[in-house]
């Protein structure tokens, strides 16, 4: 595979420390949910990227499939779990707005951009991800 970008993040003191780039262009507090601590959790910081990578993959998933939707928004709910082995586990659901185009293409659009999706490619078959389109 040929690497078109890479980027390090270190954290210090895990859900209760701190989390930064590398490159010193983000930093953030962490807190576990529910502490009254302010800060972010790493499901919040997983799901802000997995919305930014999926709406960014939508045109290009769009462009081979010769779609042009007018506009969309992708919400991204990550929630974690504890597994029946001890571990623990993410659960993901997408919510995917497409607009301008009929329901069946903004479908085929979604589930095309969920094949293309670094962060989907990067989940399939170890986190359950659902897909839920709506067409505005």
């Amino acid at each position: 595979m040929k690497i078109f970008y890479k980027t390090r993040a270190t954290a210090i003191g895990g859900r209760s420390g701190r989390t930064a780039l590398d490159d010193g262009s983000l930093a953030l507090d962490l807190a576990v949910p529910g502490s009254g601590k302010s800060g972010a959790n790493p499901e919040q910081l997983f799901a802000m990227g997995y919305a930014a990578c999926f709406d960014n993959a939508l045109p290009v998933a769009a462009k081979q499939l010769k779609l042009a939707p007018a506009g969309t928004k992708t919400s991204v709910e990550v929630g974690i779990g504890q597994t029946p082995e001890g571990g623990y586990a993410l659960d993901i659901d997408l919510y995917v707005e497409v607009q301008g185009l009929d329901e069946a293409d903004a479908q085929k659009l979604v589930e095309a951009t969920h094949r293309v999706c670094p962060y989907s490619n990067a989940t399939r078959g170890n986190v359950d991800v659902r897909l839920h389109v709506t067409v505005a």
